[in-house]
């Protein structure tokens, strides 16, 4: 999970019901010029205390003596030390042009930690350039952003992003947003090798190929299902076609009944996607990660009906296009066109435990057939 740090500097009446939360949903730090506002933060937490240009000398001693980390500007290099002996020092860096992100980038480069706010532009251009040229670094960098949105781009600048964001919430639920967009990554699954029981052609449906912003690998795909409970793993298109280049963005899925992934254990009709939604890419090893849906495309077509079983007995059921280009993926990578599958071939798939209800894991009685 990437660092959150909440400033409370400045919160007036949501500073105390601000607190609250955050230290309930697990905020890491938090971040304050007032020492008699931090020493009320709890002791599992960690206290960032702030000293810039004009904080009071008097509650500069006092932000010294009990902050787990001591941020000091740059301006003030060599002022300030922090008492605790557990305790870190960070450096505060304004970046309002090319000089001052020069000293970011030098800062950031052998500090343990440095915090970052940019006011020169909306670009991220500048966090991208500070990025590179500390990649290297052994510190961790923080960044100031505006709002939750500001949040979820800059932790992805990159790809990699910073070690973390500090946010001044306005509203109470701020906090608890903060924590869900600083998850890293998705969880691996453990897929399941799949024995193919019975192939039937059913005639015509509605399938959806669902093309997304991502580029797939050759044992990447998605994960799709006409039962909640089971789902194979349909290759994405990035392996050769005749008479068509590849389009490695794409996977042809199934009907548009069918279930498919998405991060945080839901699940979503394939007919519900649209521009912008998340799904799971999935690759044969189990590793998963965020895809977003650039569109999906429904055209009526020729169907095949696809039934497995996995090793404990359970069922699974897809129905996907009826056509030779589709594939889906078995163990060690191994890709099938779905018309040349037959009863005893082993493909890849994965078991959910719960039942569902508007894609959320429930535990009621359900029954799927």
């Amino acid at each position: 999970m990437k660092l959150t740090w909440i400033d409370v500097r400045g919160l007036k009446d949501l500073t105390a019901p601000v607190i609250e939360e955050a230290v309930h949903v697990g905020i890491a730090g938090f971040v304050s010029d007032d020492p008699e506002l931090l020493a009320t933060i709890p002791p599992n937490k960690c206290k960032v205390g702030l000293i810039l240009p004009d904080t009071p000398q008097p509650a500069a001693v006092k932000l010294a003596e009990i902050a787990d980390v001591l941020v000091v500007d740059h301006t003030l290099a060599g002022k300030y030390e922090p008492a605790l002996p557990s305790a870190e020092k960070g450096v505060f860096v304004t970046v309002t042009g090319e000089e001052s992100l020069a000293v970011a980038c030098t800062v950031a480069s052998t500090a343990a930690w440095t915090l970052v706010e940019f006011q020169q532009d909306p670009s991220k251009i500048p966090l991208e350039i500070l990025l590179g040229a500390t990649d290297k670094a052994e510190g961790k960098l923080i960044t100031l952003v505006t709002d939750l949105q500001d949040a979820e781009i800059t932790l992805t600048v990159l790809e990699r992003g910073p070690e973390g964001v500090m946010l001044r919430p306005d509203a109470v639920g701020e906090a608890t947003a903060l924590t869900e967009i600083c998850r890293e990554g998705t969880e691996r699954l453990e897929l399941e090798e799949l024995t193919v029981t019975r192939l039937a052609h059913v005639g015509l449906g509605d399938r959806v190929c669902v093309d997304t912003c991502s580029h797939f690998k050759q044992n990447e795909g998605i994960l799709v299902g006409s039962h909640a409970t089971g789902m194979i793993l349909v290759s994405s298109e990035t392996h050769p076609l005749p008479y068509m280049p590849t389009r490695p963005f794409r996977v042809n899925a199934a009907a548009l009944h069918s279930y498919s992934l998405t991060p945080a254990n839901r699940t979503r009709y394939l007919a519900e996607l649209r521009s912008g939604s998340e799904l799971l890419a999935v690759d044969t090893d189990g590793n998963t990660r965020r895809i977003v849906v650039g569109r999906i495309k429904m055209e009526s077509r020729p169907m095949l009906l696809i039934e497995a079983e996995s090793p404990s007995g359970g069922k699974v059921n897809v129905i996907a296009q009826d056509d030779w280009h589709v594939r889906v993926l078995g163990p060690g990578g191994s890709v099938h066109n779905i018309t040349e599958l037959k009863p005893g071939d082993v493909i890849l798939g994965y078991a959910l435990t719960d039942q569902r209800h508007v894609g959320y894991p429930i535990r009621e009685f359900l029954h799927e057939q």
